[in-house]
């Protein structure tokens, strides 16, 4: 069997990241130097129930964290420009009650002395204190979240400090998204960022191998998705950065499937799209493979022709490329692809005008990664052409994903018989160098020669399960 794992990375365990005052500090200079006199405000809401007194494990605001480090739920960032730039916190306040049974808390005081905040607060008292840190700025830049209670809050700190306009000199005339000032900072990763999604990319990347050396006929998909899990949280992750897909036969032509829980049929294809989270970033993944030993012919054909439209999409991302440029070198391969097997008729210009290959492709070839997983970068510029926006270039240190894909569900018309039921992705995480590209999750096979010999190999021998 062809030997995919990296030495000195495989099986071995990360430890949590270490807390760096100075990155995140680092980080608030530059934003200064953007706001102006303006005034950023970003929120950590509190803990969103999962079944009446109990909460699902909490994940911060990526922007929260990627400016202060600060993972509490229910925290205010606040950052001040002008002469002094300021950075304050609301946070909630020691409580030993509380403490005792849900961990310990920063504090008011942990604000300032481990978290480097100039002034710090009870959260209580935010709608007090607010106010006079708008007063003397034109521009509040606020991302509206999913708590429509603090948006309010927020809204009416804003129009109050509107009102004293004219009776104090400016105030905010403006509530302007985060996305501007915070997406394009977060678009190109520092040392570490990197550092972290290479180790989440190498624990999902085990993962997927795992879970092509286990997968059996006759098994579940969520003992598959097992398997994924538990790689993820014995290499250091702090879990899934998303909810992971397993879909077996007809299920690997739905997207987002996720309820994972159909029989693994021998003949099927499986698709897996899943990725790890290591110190709050992202990796995204997804191979597909046969249930059983080989690939059918028909299957091949689809797989070979996504395979093929992916490696001419990776070779796409360069430098200085627009972002949609790996889309349409997809694309492109996928239409010829799919008239060459007679399962679209006309010319490929027709084709791509009347967008008849939506049937069988229905998503772009890919999204920004970091933080989040579709990390939070708009996608275009100001500048225009004909009066379109152009697409955002890519930059050194740029992640982006390469996933085109063919989908053949129950149900499409005119689909012929043998291709009824499969579905093919293929996605890699790939980094924009200063001379090319590197794809991070390059330890995943996905030639179908090394595919089936993995899986030759799974089902000639017994695998020990322990």
């Amino acid at each position: 069997m062809p030997k995919h794992r990296p030495p000195n990375h495989f099986g071995e365990v990360f430890p949590p990241v270490p807390f760096d005052a100075g990155r995140y500090a680092k980080r608030r200079r530059q934003v200064f130097r953007q706001l102006g006199e303006d005034v950023l405000l970003l929120y950590n809401p509190p803990e969103a129930h999962r079944t009446h007194d109990l909460f699902y494990r909490y994940r911060p605001d990526s922007d929260v964290y990627y400016l202060t480090g600060f993972e509490e739920p229910e925290a205010v960032v606040l950052l001040v420009g002008g002469p002094c730039p300021r950075f304050i916190m609301f946070v909630r306040p020691r409580d030993p009650e509380r403490e005792m049974w849900d961990g310990l808390r920063a504090g008011v005081e942990g604000a300032v002395t481990c978290y480097g905040a100039d002034e710090a607060f009870p959260i209580e008292s935010f709608d007090a204190e607010i106010g006079r840190y708008l007063e003397h700025a034109r521009t509040l830049y606020f991302k509206f979240g999913r708590d429509e209670q603090f948006n309010q809050r927020v809204l009416t700190a804003f129009r109050a400090a509107a009102r004293r306009r004219h009776r104090q000199g400016p105030a905010p005339g403006v509530i302007r998204d985060t996305l501007p000032l915070l997406g394009r900072m977060r678009l190109v990763k520092d040392a570490d960022e990197l550092l972290r999604m290479r180790r989440a990319a190498d624990i999902a990347a085990e993962a997927h191998l795992r879970a092509m050396e286990r997968a059996r006929p006759g098994q579940y998909e969520f003992e598959v998705e097992a398997e994924l899990e538990y790689v993820f949280r014995k290499r250091g992750a702090l879990g899934s950065s998303y909810t992971s897909i397993v879909g077996s036969g007809p299920n690997a032509t739905i997207l987002h499937y996720n309820t994972n829980n159909s029989r693994l049929r021998d003949g099927d294809l499986l698709l897996i799209d899943a990725g790890a989270e290591y110190g709050y970033y992202a990796s995204d993944i997804t191979r597909t493979f046969p249930v059983g030993r080989q690939f059918t012919a028909a299957q091949r054909d689809i797989y070979d022709l996504v395979l093929q439209a992916q490696k001419a999409a990776i070779d796409a991302v360069q430098p200085g490329a627009r972002f949609n440029a790996y889309h349409e070198v997809a694309l492109d391969t996928l239409i010829d692809g799919l008239r060459h097997l007679r399962l679209l008729s006309g010319s490929h210009d027709e084709i791509r005008e009347l967008r008849t290959y939506l049937k069988y492709y229905m998503h772009r070839a890919g999204h920004w990664l970091g933080s989040d997983v579709h990390d939070a970068c708009t996608y275009f510029t100001d500048e225009t052409r004909n009066g379109q926006h152009l697409y955002e270039k890519l930059r050194p240190g740029c992640v982006v994903t390469v996933e085109p894909g063919l989908y053949f569900a129950p149900g499409v018309n005119d689909t012929p018989e043998h291709y009824i039921g499969i579905g093919v992705r293929i996605e890699d995480d790939v980094l924009v160098t200063r001379t090319g590209n590197e794809v991070l999750t390059a330890a995943v096979p996905k030639e179908v020669a090394d595919i089936e010999a993995i899986r030759c190999a799974a089902l000639t021998q017994e695998k020990n399960y322990a």
